[in-house]
């Protein structure tokens, strides 16, 4: 066989143990992060439960009006606190699972590049006479093609940091306007 040849045979070969190794990490950390969604879910299910059992126990036993109504308003912030948790608890997950494929890509995409970098450098030491300029070329796209990524990775952060930032700003929200409704029932008693 020729050295060129042997070079891409090798060289698809890894890519392709690259991109096994990539979707490996990829899946793993995928079915991680179900995993406790499904526990947050489940732990939330089952406290809901409890409170409800204990909430619906207090409200039958109410002797008025009045107090079953103190009731319902004494509830407003627990539950309110309980879904500002929950859902900061959530977007704790999304964000590691996020940062997980982030970083598990960046470091499969640099190690892709430099057996690319790596290949092309061989090629070019043992290409033809008069090829310079396909090698150019050749260089010049991949070089392009990792700016690019440098790119998509920066503006991916980016949206990511936004996407954060805009669930606390709701977060924050939400607790105003549980706390003022709170307060407004309180002052209606």
């Amino acid at each position: 066989m020729f050295p060129i040849n042997e070079q891409f045979v090798n060289a698809a070969k890894s890519n392709f143990e690259n991109q096994l190794a990539i979707f490996t990490t990829l899946t793993s950390k995928t079915f991680e992060s179900m995993e406790k969604i499904a526990d947050l879910n489940l732990n939330a299910a089952k406290a809901s439960l409890e409170d409800s059992a204990v909430t619906a126990r207090q409200l039958i036993s109410a002797k008025d009006p009045q107090e079953f109504f103190s009731l319902t308003a004494a509830q407003a912030q627990p539950t309110a606190a309980k879904a500002i948790a929950y859902g900061r608890h959530l977007a704790g997950i999304a964000t590691s699972a996020q940062s997980e494929f982030t970083r598990a890509t960046e470091e499969h995409i640099a190690e892709t590049g430099r057996k690319v970098s790596a290949l092309v450098e061989d090629v070019s030491k043992n290409a033809p006479a008069g090829s310079e300029n396909v090698v150019a070329i050749f260089k010049s796209a991949i070089g392009n093609a990792n700016a690019g990524y440098e790119q998509f990775t920066k503006t991916t952060k980016q949206a990511v940091e936004v996407l954060e930032a805009n669930l606390n700003n709701a977060v924050t929200q939400f607790s105003q306007v549980a706390e003022k409704t709170t307060a407004g029932i309180r002052k209606a008693k």
